[in-house]
């Protein structure tokens, strides 16, 4: 079959020319529709329920909203994770599907049951889903903002926010949301503009009014009523009450009681009608001073480069529609980091082959030689494209990074090098330059003749990738798109390998040939040849010394420590700043400005900062007032400052700014991560950190107190760098606790008592003013400085009977004190769960987690029913050990079965497979001389290694098999065959371990995990 296909190309050399340049024409259109994203999307189909819940503590919104939802979410179909938080005014119920489940059928089967859940929930609450997007889903961060040389904006900083926010609410926040791709647009900042009702409570007591009554009086004045149609005079006539007041003047001079007086006491009154803002529950910075950012949230499933792209335009188009002086900033593009990555790659199929031929060169001695094998690089790059667009797969970083240019030419350089050696070959023996005739022969016989071992050991290669495909989880997301990134390449590059290649130096390699060994392959086989004597001299010390090799390098694999996945560097940072849990919004926000103001100004390597504190509108991402998510924009590492000539790292720049922080700003906790790794770690655990400690059990003050001790043990431990509670501790709470005495006394309810909170202190919504397109919600609630008055609380008024009744003071009927409760109450699994959140540095996280488990048992006793267990990277580490356990082995089979296959030989197949296992030992000592733990991302590179070597195993047997049936003796086929091939494994062993060179230099943002793939094959040895 393979000498038809070479039979066939060689005959039909112009029809494979025209499927080239077809394919070339195909892999060019489909790099102009391939989806590229910045990363593989790891998030699971997920569905999310948020419920906003007024005047309940932590405790009680668990008990009566969050675990009857839970009770009623259990069991759904393909559910493998449910999570919960029950904060202050908001419980969020987090639920993980298994990975191909239809989401838009999980929406509609979660709606169905919270239907049911609805009689058992409070009356006042209504629980939403939230919107169609995964955990990566903020695309574009921007900024509304006033320009230096704005004219018309307010002095007042708080006022230009309020403009600001509405700006953002009423005019760019519809127009975005129609961008095709966005599930939503959020927002975080500023102040929502409200008509403030702030009633005086002596003025109230004075006359008799109840809070009630002012809520009644304006909701029935903002709103209209519909009088049907008449007909007058043959016409139909719509009849509408424009009843509704239409400003906050007219609404001050709505009557609340008629008394004895002739004019009406009206609400001015008796209260203060004014513009104010409504209670914020978050906030965001940029450059030290507050701002409104909105974030774009992409639909699930959508193109994250193109949705982002049409974002910005889309921006930029409103930005000419905002008010003079108003524009807006992006801060954050995902499309930026995924356009880099596409020039990157474009200008590496250059650098890649240029790489690579000048190898073949020196090795090969022959220019054209060389520029034939270097040109399967650009081509099999348009076959993987082609086939990603055709397959709807998206390319991505990680699939991107990790083609092997010198890997994908492995099959051109066998096929060619054994060409032009045949066609220098026969030149030399009959002393002149072949006729085209001739040429063709030599090449049709040459081509032939390594057809079946370069196809067994390319496909070999490209079938070791296989059993990646079936890796499930985490690890499977992020490999299974490099897997067939890689099988397509490989893919092409053999069709290329049997029918370009062939062609081309029948065309090609024409007249003179100068082929020789270049002085690599001469020192080799000066160094080699010797060495090889004595080798078959002393085969018991040989074997021997390999079996010392692989025990060596397995006792030494013992010690590497492991990781999930090696940490990438996104060129970025981004810190979570965690204050005490009592610090308000006002106090964070003035610290968080602070924190941005000195890193400006110590760091010139910050371009920018932009920050997120508490819950934006939509709780997608809910924290509390006393935590931001901060993201610091780095410039380029050439601009980065010299430490004793060289430049400071990320990692010296992260502690440079963690000491400066501690000694400027105290009273603020820092973890350091990125971007894409806070979500990831957020998606992978729950939490914001590489690692989380959870303690499970029932009562809270028992979990704290194990928490802390378990804290006090984690911080002892080498490699702990940032060891933090995740939103632990108690907040103080303003409680108004009735007085039942005196209710029964003055026939009250503890009802009266709540009408008056929930009015005074919350503020009631009362109706809306409208303003044109505008709508401007109308709250009744008592001034800021009466609400934060404990004196003055005490004697608001509450009404004793239902008709003109006495008032009496609240604190007569009621205790109000300032007590601690819990602040937030985390769930997984229908469990109560605390965590430690911990950021692993210096040292790898297996090792951390086993000496972490030892002391904790050790230290800290924990009562029957409390247990803790580690999750983040190291759940992913175990549950990959466990898939690997078996993906390894079948590829071990695989490559032994299609090596079987390829000779027909059990036992030639063997002597074929020992490769494996040493060149596994040479890819773990390189790992250990680079410094790199054992990651999923080495196993995979190890998994590729065992193809290549098996590679060179097949083409060095071959060609010995073939000196044999030319009547060689043994010993003689072996030293021959040996030096022979000593070139070509020279040339696809320094291809491989070079062609990750241009991608690993020009992506920094893939250096580590490239280094990890690379690293076993480079020390394996091919």
């Amino acid at each position: 079959m393979l000498e038809k296909i070479i039979d066939f190309s060689l005959r039909r050399r112009s029809f494979v020319v025209a499927a080239v340049l077809a394919l070339v024409a195909a892999g060019v259109w489909s790099a102009f529709h391939v989806t590229v994203d910045a990363v593989p999307d790891i998030t699971s189909p997920q569905v999310q329920i948020n419920t906003a819940v007024g005047g309940l503590a932590p405790d009680e919104i668990e008990t009566l909203v969050t675990v009857p939802i839970e009770m009623e979410m259990a069991g759904l179909p393909g559910m493998v994770e449910l999570r919960s938080l029950s904060k202050f005014g908001l419980s969020q119920v987090t639920m993980n599907f298994r990975d191909g489940s239809d989401l838009y059928l999980l929406r509609q089967l979660v709606n169905e049951r919270l239907a049911h859940t609805r009689g058992a929930l409070p009356a006042d609450v209504s629980p939403t889903l939230a919107p169609i997007a995964t955990g990566l889903g903020e695309i574009v961060y921007y900024t509304v903002r006033y320009r230096a040389d704005a004219a018309q904006k307010p002095a007042d900083r708080a006022e230009q926010l309020r403009e600001l926010r509405l700006t953002h609410d009423v005019l760019v926040k519809p127009l975005l949301r129609a961008t095709p791709g966005l599930a939503e647009v959020n927002a975080i900042g500023g102040y929502e503009k409200q008509i403030v009702v702030e009633p005086d409570p002596a003025k109230l007591a004075a006359a008799g009014v109840a809070f009630s009554e002012l809520v009644d009086v304006v909701r029935k004045s903002t709103d209209n009523a519909g009088g049907g149609v008449l007909e007058l005079g043959g016409e139909a006539v719509v009849v509408r009450a424009d009843t509704r007041v239409k400003t906050a003047a007219e609404l001050a001079r709505l009557p609340v009681k008629f008394a004895a007086a002739a004019e009406p006491i009206l609400l001015g009154d008796l209260a203060t009608v004014g513009i104010g803002s409504a209670v914020r529950t978050g906030a965001s910075t940029e450059d030290g001073e507050e701002s409104v950012t909105g974030a774009a949230i992409m639909l699930a499933g959508e193109n994250s480069r193109l949705v982002a792209q049409a974002a910005v335009a889309r921006l930029r188009a409103i930005e000419a529609k905002l008010p003079p002086g108003m524009g807006i900033r992006v801060v954050y593009d995902r499309s930026d980091l995924v356009n880099a990555t596409i020039a990157t790659v474009r200008a590496n199929l250059f650098e890649g082959a240029v790489l690579v031929a000048a190898i073949l060169f020196a090795v090969l001695g022959n220019w054209r030689a060389a520029a034939i094998v270097a040109l399967a690089i650009p081509l099999s790059f348009l076959f993987l494209l082609t086939g990603l667009v055709q397959g709807k797969w998206s390319a991505n970083l990680m699939s991107l990074g990790a083609i092997d240019f010198g890997l994908i030419v492995d099959g051109a350089v066998v096929m060619v090098e054994n060409i032009l050696r045949h066609l220098a070959e026969r030149q030399r023996t009959l002393g002149r330059a072949l006729t085209a005739e001739e040429r063709l022969r030599e090449v049709r016989a040459s081509a032939r003749e390594v057809a079946r071992p370069m196809f067994f050991g390319v496909l070999i290669i490209t079938v070791v990738y296989a059993p990646v495909l079936a890796l499930t989880g985490i690890e499977g997301k992020m490999f299974r798109p490099m897997a067939i990134a890689v099988m397509l390449a490989l893919g092409g590059a053999l069709a290329l390998a049997l029918t370009l290649m062939p062609v081309l130096c029948s065309w090609l390699l024409r007249g003179r040939l100068e082929e020789h060994d270049g002085r690599i392959v001469r020192a080799a086989k000066a160094l080699y040849t010797p060495l090889l004597e004595w080798a078959l001299r002393r085969r018991a010390v040989v074997v021997a010394a390999a079996v010392a090799l692989f025990a060596f390098a397995g006792w030494r694999f013992a010690g590497l420590g492991a990781e999930f996945l090696p940490q990438l560097d996104e060129g970025s940072l981004a810190i979570q700043m965690i204050r005490g849990n009592s610090v308000g919004l006002a106090d964070s926000i003035e610290l968080q400005k602070r924190t941005e103001r000195l890193l400006l100004a110590k760091f010139p390597e910050v371009a920018g900062i932009f920050a997120r504190l508490g819950t934006a509108e939509i709780a997608m991402d809910p924290m509390g007032p006393n935590t931001s998510d901060t993201y610091v924009r780095l410039r380029p590492r050439a601009e980065w400052r010299e430490i004793d000539g060289r430049r400071i790292t990320k990692a010296e720049l992260v502690e440079l700014m963690r000491r400066e922080l501690a000694a400027t700003i105290p009273g603020q906790a820092h973890l350091f991560t990125q971007p894409v790794q806070l979500r990831f770690n957020e998606m992978m655990a729950g939490a914001r950190a590489d690692l989380a400690l959870k303690i499970y059990g029932d009562d809270f003050a028992e979990l704290e107190r194990l928490a802390v001790e378990c804290r006090d043990v984690l911080r002892t431990i080498p490699g702990g760098a940032d060891v933090e509670f995740d939103a632990l501790g108690r907040l103080p709470m303003l409680e108004i606790s009735p007085k039942r005495d005196a209710l029964r006394r003055l026939n009250l309810h503890a009802d009266e008592i709540n009408t008056v909170v929930a009015t005074a202190l919350a503020g009631e919504e009362a109706g809306a003013l409208v303003e044109g397109s505008r709508r401007f919600d109308v709250v009744v609630r008592l001034p800021e400085a009466a609400r934060l008055d404990l004196a003055a609380l005490r004697e608001l008024p509450v009404r004793t009977a239902e008709n003109d009744g006495v008032q009496v003071p609240l604190g007569r009927i009621a205790d109000i004190a300032v007590a601690d409760r819990v602040g937030l109450i985390a769930r997984e699994d229908t469990q109560r769960r605390v965590a430690i959140l911990v950021n692993v540095r210096g040292r790898d996280t297996d090792g951390f987690v086993r000496e972490a488990s030892a002391k904790l048992h050790d230290a800290v006793k924990f009562p029957t029913g409390y247990y803790f267990e580690f999750g983040g990277q190291f759940e992913n580490l175990q549950a990959a050990r466990a898939r690997l356990a078996v993906v390894v082995p079948v590829a071990l089979a695989l490559i032994f079965a299609l090596t079987y296959a390829s000779f027909g030989s059990a036992r030639q197949a063997a002597l074929i497979f020992v490769s494996v296992p040493l060149a596994a030992a040479g890819g773990v000592l390189a790992l250990e001389l680079r410094g790199l733990p054992f990651t999923i991302s080495a196993a995979v590179g190890f998994i590729a290694l065992a193809g290549i070597a098996v590679l060179n195993g097949i083409m060095l047997i071959s060609y010995i098999n073939q000196l044999r049936g030319e009547g060689r003796a043994l010993r003689a086929a072996v030293v021959e065959g040996t030096l022979t091939r000593l070139r070509p494994k020279l040339m696809t062993a320094l291809v491989a371990s070079l062609g990750f060179v241009p991608m690993a230099l020009a992506l920094p943002v893939l250096y580590d995990l490239v280094e990890a793939r690379r690293k076993p094959r480079a020390g394996g040895g091919q």
